[in-house]
């Protein structure tokens, strides 16, 4: 093979070689091509399908979370789901810790008092009520920074919280004093408040008749708190050094069952019921009706006659275990009153507080109910008022006011909604009504509508005859009626008061105690919604609260404006 051979041989090797060379890697490039289009498409799908199931777990959850995305722009929604992984509400399992607190705390339903027409109505009946739980609780409530619901104010605990510059008698023969004062209403000028006061007789700490207590305490899973259990056993630390040897504690605890921690003691051995309150932890579920019966037993069997025999309970009124009838419930304190022992409820704690099932056994209990929120409160009850909590002087104390259709067109009782009587039950001893304790101020506020106003709330009637009135005591807005029985007693007495057309005044001149007075109830109706309070608002109201403090002592009075501040805020 000649040397030109032999190069074009070695030429076509190579050539062919180059070939070979550039056709194994196009194809190895190509197959890459391929690869990664594969896994181009492959996440592209991946990526759809997590899109699709992102999407769907936020549209689930956004039914059941009721989620709103209206306010992002069009498209926003799913350019956000498809750049990053949304944060999504917790799941249902959790959403208890969602739910407000108020939503779980139990209230009586509690719906202002109507408007009433004097030509056709009258007479105007209730008991008197000396609890001021539901002002406390809403102070707790407002501190925190939320509204109150409304059934959870009481006008009549909200104007009984503050007392007021009424004289008592000299004698307890005549446990009570009535005041009267009539002026303009603040929030309407059209309108006029009567404002009706009792003070009764003032026995001092160490006059107070000789104490049979039994403490019932709930010691269950609810009340572990620091503001229950603990704020529970200081307040009743600072009761208890209020006692002396003639005086007897008892504790008797409850939780899936009831037991005694402590059997009657004399009241001066400070040593040993600190040491079974200090015990005291909380843990269980609650069974109120085994321990209210153990209670009562204790409290019969250490009775002291002519003296005080009361039980106190101290819960957040979650009964929730044992009892299920609330109604026997009622039945059995009712039962018991009967035997000379009262009952007197402490509310303690929030989320799970039953206000409503606390004033209700108070009220049938022959007791008093309070709501305490604070060490502050603790002290207001328990030792600045111990003589009112503990010692009654009248028991079944009802009023009946007589309204002048001659002087008063229309009027309206502000609160005492559940403490409202039929007429006939005013002359009926066997209907119950509150008790009064010693030093207990009172009060009542109608508002009401004179007869020549041109602003009257609801239209005369058209078949009123007018031709057979006659002018019976025309100088007269009301008569004012008052009955009551001795501690003792069982037949009721009576007094009576008539007011004058006379005492009619500007709100101006009105005593400082009745503006204040106005004030506190015109909170508590703005607080229920206003529904007669027009265009008065929470910055009047703290207006007129400032202006009337008086000498204030304690400070409550200027708290009460603040707490209006606060609602005001919200």
């Amino acid at each position: 093979m000649s040397n030109i051979q032999a190069i074009n041989l070695r030429l076509t090797v190579l050539s062919l070689a180059v070939i070979v060379g550039l056709t194994g890697c196009e194809q190895s490039s190509q197959s890459e091509v391929d690869e990664q289009q594969n896994q181009t498409n492959n996440a592209a799908k991946s990526k759809q399908n997590d899109e699709q199931q992102l999407e769907l777990q936020v549209q689930t959850r956004q039914r059941q979370h009721a989620v709103s995305y209206e306010a992002m722009p069009q498209g926003m929604m799913h350019a956000s789901v498809a750049m990053q992984r949304p944060i999504l509400p917790p799941d249902p399992v959790d959403d208890v810790v969602l739910v407000s607190e108020q939503d779980r705390e139990n209230y009586l339903k509690s719906q202002q008092n109507p408007v009433k027409q004097t030509v056709t109505e009258p007479v105007s009946t209730f008991s008197i009520d000396v609890d001021t739980g539901s002002y406390s609780n809403t102070r707790r409530m407002l501190n925190m920074g939320q509204l109150p619901p409304s059934d959870a104010v009481r006008e009549e605990a909200f104007i009984n919280y503050f007392d007021y510059d009424y004289s008592a008698p000299e004698t307890i023969s005549t446990p009570f004093k009535v005041h009267t004062e009539v002026a303009t209403a603040p929030w309407n000028e059209h309108r006029q408040l009567l404002k009706i006061g009792i003070k009764g007789f003032e026995i001092e700490k160490a006059d107070l008749k000789a104490a049979n207590l039994v403490f019932l305490l709930d010691v269950s899973g609810s009340m572990n708190a620091p503001n229950k259990l603990p704020l529970l056993k200081t307040s009743l630390t600072m009761l208890t050094k209020q006692l002396d040897e003639n005086d007897s504690v008892a504790i008797v605890v409850y939780a899936g069952a009831a037991g005694v921690v402590l059997p009657a003691t004399k009241g001066n051995d400070q040593q040993a019921i600190s040491a079974a309150l200090d015990k005291l932890a909380a843990g269980g579920s609650t069974n109120g009706e085994q321990g209210i019966e153990l209670a009562y037993q204790i409290a019969q069997q250490n009775f002291k006659k002519d003296g005080i025999n009361r039980v106190i309970l101290a819960t957040d009124g979650d009964f929730n275990v044992g009892m299920q009838s609330v109604d026997k419930l009622k039945e059995l304190v009712a039962a018991k009153r009967k035997t000379g022992v009262a009952l007197t409820t402490l509310g303690f704690g929030q989320g799970n507080y039953n206000d409503g099932l606390m004033e209700q056994l108070a009220n049938i209990g022959n007791g008093q109910h309070a709501y305490i929120d604070n060490i502050n409160e603790a002290r207001k009850v328990l030792v600045d008022e111990l003589s009112s909590t503990m010692q009654i002087i009248a028991k079944d104390v009802k009023i009946q006011v007589e309204f002048n259709p001659q002087q008063v067109a229309e009027y309206r009782l502000i609160g005492y909604q559940n403490r409202v009587l039929a007429n006939e039950d005013f002359n009926n001893d066997k209907v119950d009504a509150a008790e009064l304790g010693a030093g207990h101020t009172v009060t009542a506020l109608y508002e009401i509508t004179l007869a020549n106003s041109e602003h009257k709330q609801i239209d005369e009637l058209r078949y009123q005859s007018k031709t057979n009135e006659k002018p019976v005591a025309s100088n007269e807005l009301a008569f004012v009626k008052v009955r009551f029985k001795q501690p003792d007693g069982e037949q009721s007495e009576l007094l009576t008061q008539a007011i004058s057309s006379d005492k009619i005044q500007p709100l101006s001149q009105a005593s400082s105690d009745f503006k204040f007075a106005a004030a506190v109830a015109g909170f508590a109706q703005l607080l229920k919604g206003a529904k007669y309070t027009g265009d008065w608002q929470y910055e009047d109201c703290a207006k007129l609260a400032t202006a009337n403090k008086g000498s204030d002592t304690f400070g409550y009075r200027s708290e009460f404006v603040q707490l209006v501040n606060n609602a005001a805020a919200l």
